[in-house]
């Protein structure tokens, strides 16, 4: 038991160290995003590794910083003392304030962790925001059950490299591009199912220097032959984002906690980086 509580121990604290580095090299923009504004002098690095570790173990504000403060590994990263620590809801705050911009970095630089190869899938999933959002939902006469999240996943690793949330559950063919293209200079192809055939959208990945493997769907005897065109072993790696899907739904569950849409966006965004983060720690 004491050998595997060691382990547990030793796990996340390069879970902590590894999200640190990450953190510390967020532009000065977003550092200031997370940083308390009342001024206290608690950085906003460390705001974005404790929120990173209240995903990590599915706590509540004021379990993480209880924990945080007991072990010493830990508040050596984060170079505090017992008491220095935020109040759980000036973490709560930090995380409400920081803006999508601030996540996307964050995914980002947790996807670097991972090797990838610039053969990317895309698909859709979705996440139950019912009951943490009752009340909202309530206040503005809405009944938006699930919110609709595309992830841009590398299939070296199944790193994910980016994402789109919604909650108006747009056409696929109108989410691809938007995420695709602004990750265009990491991509050398992309794989998705027939819900992103779109000619238009083809185009569009052609001329960023992007081979579409996108199944067409048959209405004709040509579409046959432009389907069996398609590199299948490429074209198989787009099961990736179905096994990342499925991993992040078995180890954060498939309904997100936050109340509001934005911060449930923010949500979805902080558990993608998390996954990064802790398929890199265990490689």
């Amino acid at each position: 038991m004491k050998r595997e509580s060691n382990v547990m121990h030793n796990t996340l604290f390069r879970f902590v160290k590894q999200v640190a580095s990450l953190a510390q090299k967020l532009t000065d923009a977003a550092l200031m995003e997370l940083s308390d504004p009342a001024g206290n002098g608690f950085a906003g690095w460390k705001h974005a590794v404790l929120l990173y570790l209240r995903e990590h173990m599915s706590a509540e504000y004021e379990e993480i910083i209880d924990w945080a403060e007991e072990m010493e590994r830990v508040r050596a990263v984060l170079n505090l003392q017992r008491g220095e620590f935020p109040a759980p809801s000036t973490l709560c705050k930090a995380f409400k304030r920081a803006s999508m911009t601030v996540w996307r970095q964050l995914l980002r630089r947790s996807a670097e962790l991972l090797d990838q190869n610039g053969h990317a899938a895309i698909d859709a999933t979705y996440f139950d925001r019912q009951q943490a959002s009752s009340h909202y939902l309530r206040r503005i006469d809405r009944s938006v059950k699930t919110i609709q999240t595309t992830f841009l996943v590398d299939t070296a690793e199944g790193a994910i490299l980016d994402l789109h949330c919604s909650t108006k559950w747009p056409d696929e063919t109108k989410i691809g591009p938007k995420v695709a293209l602004r990750n265009a200079g990491d991509l050398r192809s992309l794989a998705a199912d027939k819900g992103y055939d779109d000619m238009s959208f083809r185009e569009e990945l052609r001329n960023a220097g992007i081979r579409p493997l996108i199944k067409h769907r048959v209405f004709a005897p040509y579409d046959h032959a432009h389907n069996a065109r398609i590199d299948d072993k490429l074209y198989g790696q787009r099961s990736q984002t179905e096994s990342v899907n499925s991993s992040i739904k078995r180890s954060h569950g498939s309904a997100v906690r936050a109340r509001d849409w934005f911060r449930q966006f923010r949500e979805i965004t902080l558990i993608a980086g998390v996954y990064n983060v802790e398929q890199a720690i265990e490689r």
